[in-house]
């Protein structure tokens, strides 16, 4: 009797068994469990099979009968238990050749990928006909509550759902719902992350449902995607607008592959009040964004407000805050290739996000000493690409407290509540391993609630510019609240996730 390990790829049917299996002469080492059975001799005829799942590139040890011997004995084996990060349906679209031929084709043609080049890839005639919001509608569920194995990959040490995790989905699925817009002649790539909000909050463990389309597209080379996180409904049924977990929209930017310039995509057309709706929301992102370069502190001064806030930040000496440069942490990470977008070169920005997550709520949890609660990923951007090989530098700072220190003149400041609002900046940056010059290549802002009495106080001229910018973050984060999305820091601390 000899043994073998067969390696089972997508098994979709039996018809023809041969085709579904590769043999490995390497035999196993250990006895596996699964609900696959299979017996073969070595005339590779197939005397059962029986599939109760479906898997994944998962090996099966098997015994194989020596001709002449009608010995044989089922396989038992368990599915693919890794993963890198991003559920399985979503990774074979971000991922589709292998990270050794992409290198070996690259070094091949002595080209650098982080280098443009001047020959245009994007067909001339390209079709820009409109096309309509369903279209590029798509949507997955996550199999949570059935699959403990894949829950296993979703949940921390307190049994709560990474949300950094949901992020990297979430980013997946906006590329997806990008080249069904744009189709693959482009590259589309995140240019921003424009909001995430809890909805509301998770009370049990379920199955989710992670779905989306593009919102806002006028023909120029970038898109908005609005997608959502829900609790996954029934067959037939619609999600309910309570079962709504996440909220979210993404801004993305369609490129040539070659040249890495902007080219235009296909417009919009817009038919129902729903999507006119959808549409104007994305107008108005637009006009904010714009708005917001327009103002940022690095082209002006601050106004006469924030200016006089400043000062009188200046003067007071508050016992009880903790100063902003104390509150910093950082982490160094190389870019492997598992975390690499379609394009293999570069990092996928669901990585990031996730990275730049969870180094924040390490930072609001080590600032306060208490464990925060998600409120929202404010609107942060993505500037340089990340290369596959370079070393990710991330700093992560408490920037902003609400309730303040000090409100400006005529602000309103609730010091009776025992929550605190803490804003979390997250700067990256990159290298490469011989350390040559560094390019910034995002800021990502949180908001979490802490149950605590804390403030920060800024020090430094750079330190009071972070706090203003902060500030103006969390007079949107309000607005946000007043208008009824996110919930209540009482209510989101009996969120399952994290």
């Amino acid at each position: 009797m000899a043994e073998l390990l067969i390696k089972c790829q997508d098994i979709g049917s039996v018809s023809n068994p041969r085709r579904h299996f590769l043999l490995n002469p390497s035999p196993a080492t250990s006895t596996l469990a699964h609900p696959h059975e299979m017996s073969f001799n070595t005339g590779n005829a197939l005397r059962r099979v029986s599939q109760a799942s479906r898997c994944n590139n998962c090996w099966h040890r098997v015994s194989v009968a020596l001709a002449g011997s009608r010995a044989s004995r089922a396989i038992h084996s368990s599915p693919s238990q890794s993963t890198d990060g991003v559920f399985r349906e979503l990774t074979s679209m971000r991922v589709r050749t292998p990270w050794v031929e992409a290198l070996r084709q690259q070094q091949a043609e002595q080209s650098h990928p982080a280098e443009p080049s001047g020959k245009p890839e994007v067909p001339k005639e390209r079709d820009l006909r409109p096309r309509r919001m369903d279209d590029s509608y798509y949507s997955v569920v996550l199999p949570l509550a059935q699959d403990p194995w894949l829950l296993d990959t979703y949940l921390n040490s307190s049994g709560h759902i990474r949300l950094g995790t949901i992020f990297m989905d979430l980013d997946a699925l906006s590329g997806i719902i990008a080249y069904k817009h744009t189709g693959d002649d482009v590259t589309t790539v995140t240019a921003s992350c424009d909001r995430i909000t809890i909805h509301s909050p998770l009370t049990e463990i379920c199955d989710l449902e992670l779905s989306g389309r593009v919102t806002y597209a006028t023909g120029r080379s970038s898109l908005e995607i609005t997608m959502q996180v829900a609790k996954a409904p029934k067959q037939g049924e619609k999600v309910r607008d309570e079962d709504v977990l996440i909220n979210c929209t993404f801004t993305m930017v369609s490129l040539d592959p070659s040249t890495k310039k902007p080219v235009n995509v296909n417009p919009l057309i817009v038919e129902t009040p729903e999507e006119k709706r959808l549409y104007a929301l994305g107008e108005r992102n637009s006009r904010v964004r714009k708005e917001r370069r327009d103002t940022s502190l690095l082209k002006h001064t601050p106004n006469d407000l924030e200016s006089d806030l400043i000062h009188a930040l200046w003067q007071i000496q508050k016992h009880n805050a903790v100063l902003m440069r104390k509150t910093r942490l950082q982490t160094a990470t190389i870019m492997q290739p598992q975390y690499r977008n379609r394009h293999h070169f570069m990092i996928f920005g669901g990585f990031l996000l996730k990275q730049t997550f969870e180094l924040a709520f390490t930072a609001a949890a080590a600032f306060a000493h208490a464990r925060p609660t998600f409120v929202s990923l404010d609107p942060s951007t993505f500037e340089n690409p990340v290369p596959v090989g370079s070393i990710l530098y991330l700093t992560a700072t408490v920037v902003y407290t609400d309730p303040p220190l000090i409100g400006a003149p005529g602000e309103k400041v609730d010091e009776q509540t025992d929550y605190t609002r803490v804003q979390i900046r997250v700067d990256s940056k990159v290298r490469d391993v011989e350390h040559g010059l560094s390019k910034p290549t995002g800021q990502f802002n949180y908001t979490f609630t802490v149950p605590k009495k804390i403030r920060v106080m800024p020090n430094t001229y750079q330190e009071f510019m972070m706090y203003i910018d902060a500030r103006r973050r969390a007079e949107q984060v309000k607005r946000t609240l007043e208008e009824g999305f996110g919930v209540g820091p009482k209510t989101a601390e009996k969120n399952l996730t994290e």
